[in-house]
């Protein structure tokens, strides 16, 4: 998953990134559906927008050498497998470099390329287990839990993007590539800042506390007339404001709420106050106050609310492509807006090797070759009269290949 976000991020930018699947089913997410079609998986389909799609046998030396070829002439490649296995195939950045010195390889595993755990496998849960996420999240007395989302997968690929592009950027001022290495684990444990800062300055380790901030109350959810609602008074100014929109002096004059760290010292009579006192009210009509009075707040929703929100959808993080077998697909949009070159959601996720002819015939292969490998089923593709246009299709000068299990 790491490695796939990484790519769709550089290719919601304007990246050409070409994935490489193995012919005989894809990528595991393409398996991760209610049906046996591997075209309509919604995990696969979620991170593999606007890329096109080539599927080639690695077990084949054949198949090794059509990625070597891409290689050769791309400026990014970008893999999520245990480090050493690509090594194994002649695919390792040490290979690679010899054939293209000015590419950025990028390797994305659980634990990094080095270190004694360097050759484990590694999946989000166990990044998260061992990062310290999951001793810090939940609530207190209750079995571990994990954040709701793959958060050590996706902030992986975040962080490799962000690799990558410092790396290409390098690559622009002296043309020289180099090897980008991060891993789940790591993604996990830089993002522990505050609690890592806390343990460095004081030995304090980090327990779970529900929705509660750590340094700073009131700031979680609270319980409602028909629901939960957030509120982050996080400061005395926001703290006087929540004060004043409940209607409550007596509260605001309680010393056991002073400042804020008499807060945190009576952080659970606090948070049994204020439910006690926002009970008596739906949800609608304390946001409607706590806004009034410039206290930050919002309700807790749930996805389908999420897209239903005015203000997700007046950032477009809502938009639609048109998949050949699934019809109109919705996405998530890109969370970052440029002015100049704006990220776009241009084309859904390829399907099995729709674009293996298109892709090698750019290289400079020629069509028998390409008839040939899709013959001894190294290559899985379309005929060549059925090979679509580009049209539509914008190119830029970072060009990656992302290589899949």
């Amino acid at each position: 998953m790491a490695g796939a976000y990484c790519s769709m991020l550089l290719a919601d930018m304007g990246a050409d990134v070409v994935k490489v699947e193995r012919p005989d089913g894809g990528d595991d997410t393409r398996r991760m559906s209610r049906g046996p079609d591997v075209e309509l998986s919604p995990a696969f389909n979620a991170m593999n927008r606007n890329k096109r799609g080539l599927a080639v046998d690695l077990k084949d030396p054949r198949g090794v050498d059509v990625v070597r070829r891409l290689a050769r002439d791309a400026d990014v490649l970008v893999e999520n497998f245990r480090p050493g296995m690509l090594d194994r195939l002649g695919l390792g950045h040490q290979a690679l470099r010899k054939l293209n010195p000015e590419l950025v390889y990028c390797s994305i595993s659980g634990f990094g390329a080095t270190g004694p755990y360097a050759g484990r496998g590694g999946y989000d849960l166990v990044a998260q287990a061992m990062s310290g996420l999951m001793s810090m999240t939940g609530e207190p007395g209750r079995p571990p839990a994990k954040v709701g989302v793959p958060v050590c997968d996706l902030n992986a690929g975040l962080f490799a993007a962000y690799g990558v592009l410092s790396a290409y950027v390098h690559r622009l001022r002296t043309g020289e590539g180099q090897f980008v290495d991060t891993s789940l684990l790591e993604a996990g444990v830089a993002y522990t800042v505050w609690e890592t800062a806390m343990f460095f300055a004081t030995g304090e380790v980090a327990r779970p506390m529900g929705s509660a901030h750590r340094l700073s109350a009131p700031y979680e959810a609270l319980p409602t007339a028909d629901g939960w609602i957030a509120i982050g008074a996080a400061n005395q100014r926001n703290w006087e404001r929540l004060c004043a929109a409940l209607g409550d002096d007596g509260l605001a004059a309680d010393p056991r709420f002073a400042d804020n760290g008499a807060r945190m010292t009576h952080r659970i009579e606090l948070a049994g106050e204020l439910a006690t006192r926002l009970r008596r009210r739906p949800t609608a009509q304390w946001l409607e106050l706590l806004h009034a009075a410039g206290v930050p707040s919002g309700p807790l929703y749930d996805i389908e609310q999420v897209y239903a929100d005015p203000q997700v959808q007046a950032r477009e993080m809502l938009v639609e492509t048109d998949h050949p077998r699934m019809g109109r697909v919705r996405h998530i949009g890109p969370p970052v807006k440029l002015s100049a070159t704006p990220a776009a959601v241009r084309r859904p996720a390829p399907l099995l090797g729709q674009h293996s002819r298109e892709v090698l015939a750019e290289t400079g292969v020629p069509h028998a070759e390409i008839d040939e490998l899709m013959a001894a089923g190294v290559l899985v593709g379309t005929p060549a009269e059925d090979v679509p246009g580009r049209a539509g299709t914008d190119r830029t000068p970072l060009e990656p290949t992302e290589v899949s299990a």
